[in-house]
């Protein structure tokens, strides 16, 4: 169930691209899982005073920075399994 406005059915959205339905799924789903764990929701923790915008910005700058260390070690494994690949091609040669 969506915890903002208690939609049980996504499918009603009538989505043309898959791609997007499941990236809207994602974002409800997160919703959710917020609303379980802080019992609000974005619009009621900014409304009632919950989070000022200082609050906000430092919640982006941390996300950000997760972000990119989840990059760098994608990289790293994207780079581990080139090589992986490369050796065993050397090893088949």
């Amino acid at each position: 169930m969506d915890s903002k406005n208690g939609y049980e059915d996504r499918e009603s959205y009538g989505f043309r691209d898959p791609v997007v339905k499941r990236v809207v799924d994602k974002f409800v789903d997160r919703s959710n899982t917020g609303f379980a764990k802080y019992g609000r929701t974005l619009h009621s923790e900014r409304i009632e005073g919950h989070k000022d915008l200082l609050g906000y910005l430092n919640d982006i700058q941390e996300e950000l920075m997760d972000a990119i260390l989840y990059i760098q070690s994608a990289r790293e494994e994207l780079i581990d399994l080139i090589d992986l690949r490369n050796h065993e091609k050397k090893d088949q040669a």
